[in-house]
């Protein structure tokens, strides 16, 4: 356990002789027999359509419960808040309106406690709407103090690793995860409205693949073998449009084993989905129509602010080839996009880390991601990307060398990831193959082969496009937020020892 500061240690022994005061009274700390009428919320609906006149100690009686958060004791009286799911409210306890025991027992309560009250609501002289206790029970006695109210809970480190905390002490991280969970509710409520069906595939794969990431690795007693944790649903999702399945999506987590940052956790969640008979052209309108959904949905606008710049969500979006964008915003001449030693040369000037060993198209993307992806403030969709980064995409009929892909940029972070779906298991079994001597050549994160995979195209897939948005980098833009860690409840940290 921590060790705990002098002032701390006297606030533990001063609640632990309430709670030994209480016991000694046989009144219990932790009941479950109190029943609750109306939340907070529905109370305040509640005096809000009576007249004013009603609102007096003669009028309604509610039963509401919630945990305190400031308690001002007068002798005979007291002034408290408390608050639940829905909201807060006020409470005024005098010893006039109970019985002395139930007094006594309010007196052994403080900031942090959950209470039940009963009473009807009065207005002050302040104006504020209030409830007038005529009967109070303890419903759970807490052992810990909050933190100090007046500062709050500002610690990043203290607030990621006690969540709870931070949900207690700050309104503005309660009302951002409440919008992180309606993002992920119009995202669903679009894709359904768009005849696509929800599914859950695997989140232990005999053979990782979909993404080019390190796995967490474990193993089944049972089976006798190895599993990974997913680090994408993509393979198990095209294979139920194979099954007949042609419009699927998943809201999951998937697991890369690779850094933390502002814009990287372990565990994060993933929207993909997937369309037959569309090409990445198609999904890059629905995706500026999704966007626009949850924009108005949860905005009512479709110009929201992240980190300062004011972002227009109006389509049409821009788009730009990736060879076009290293010339205008990254200075990659155009005699250097397929001369290796040059852009070598560049890299190292710009202090960009790369494989020496790496083939140009891996160079060119290294290069993107650290010279031009700051650029890419409003909503820009990169297209054509080179086969050696996409072993999952489709060749461009156009340019062979390049594929039928595009990545979404906003506010300078990539947003999501689509592409029409390579359907020839001949091309998939020799990208798979290029892909395995990459690893053998010390490149981990590098596809394995997947022969089911193959044998599931050999059933035939149709023409099929599929992208894949990062739902927590999604919840970031649209709450402001300027790390992963804000929007994920329980980010992954280092041990404290």
């Amino acid at each position: 356990m921590d060790q705990q500061p002098e002032e701390n240690k006297d606030v533990l022994a001063q609640r632990k002789q309430k709670i030994e005061d209480l016991k000694s009274r046989n009144i219990p700390l932790y009941p479950n027999d109190f029943r609750v009428s109306h939340d907070i919320r529905e109370i305040r609906q509640a005096v809000e359509k009576a007249a004013p006149e009603e609102i007096t100690e003669q009028g309604p009686v509610f039963q509401t419960a919630g945990r305190i958060v400031a308690v001002n004791r007068f002798g005979k009286s007291a002034f408290i808040r408390f608050r639940d799911r829905t909201g807060q409210i006020q409470a005024y306890i005098r010893k006039d309106k109970m019985s002395g025991e139930t007094f006594e027992v309010f007196q052994k309560m403080e900031a942090g406690d959950f209470i039940g009250l009963t009473g009807p609501i009065f207005i002050t002289r302040t104006g504020e709407w209030t409830l007038l206790a005529t009967d109070l029970k303890l419903i759970c006695k807490a052992l810990r103090p909050l933190p100090e109210k007046f500062h709050g809970l500002k610690d990043p480190e203290k607030r990621y690793r006690q969540r709870y905390l931070d949900l207690i002490m700050n309104p503005a991280v309660r009302e951002l995860f409440a919008k992180r969970s309606r993002v992920i509710q119009y995202v669903r409520e679009f894709l359904i409205g768009k005849d696509f069906m929800e599914v859950e595939t695997p989140m232990m794969h005999p053979v990782p693949g979909g993404a080019e990431a390190a796995p967490f690795k474990t193993y089944h007693n049972a089976l006798g073998m190895e599993l990974y944790l997913r680090i994408a649903p993509e393979l198990y999702l095209k294979r139920l449009v194979v099954g007949g399945l042609e419009r699927v999506f998943e809201i999951n987590r998937n697991f890369r084993n690779e850094g933390v940052s502002t814009q990287h956790n372990p565990e994060f969640t993933m929207l993909e989905f997937y369309q037959a008979y569309a090409t990445y052209k198609d999904l890059m309108i629905l995706t500026e129509a999704m966007f626009r959904h949850v924009g108005e949905s949860l905005c009512g606008t479709l110009s929201i602010t992240y980190q300062g710049n004011v972002i227009n969500l109006a389509a049409p979006w821009r788009r730009i080839p990736l060879l076009e964008a290293l010339e205008t915003f990254g200075g990659v001449e155009s005699g250097m996009i397929s001369d290796r030693s040059r852009l070598l040369a560049l890299a190292e000037a710009k202090g960009v880390q790369v494989t020496k060993k790496g083939s140009i198209g891996k160079i060119l993307t290294k290069l993107f991601d650290a010279l031009v992806e700051p650029h890419l403030i409003q909503p820009t969709f990169i297209t054509g990307y080179p086969v050696e980064v996409s072993p999952l995409s489709r060749r461009s009929e156009t340019q062979p060398s390049l594929t039928d892909r595009f990545e979404l940029f906003i506010g300078g972070r990539e947003i999501a990831n689509g592409f029409s779906e390579l359907n020839d298991p001949e091309d998939q079994r020799n990208r798979f193959l290029e892909q395995v001597r990459e690893r053998q050549a010390g490149d981990e994160e590098a596809h394995p082969m997947d022969e089911d995979y193959i044998e599931a195209l050999e059933y035939g897939m149709p023409p099929t496009a599929g992208e894949g948005i990062g739902i927590d980098r999604m919840v970031m833009l649209f709450t402001d937020a300027d790390s992963i860690r804000e929007v994920i409840f329980f980010p992954h940290m280092k041990s404290k020892s």
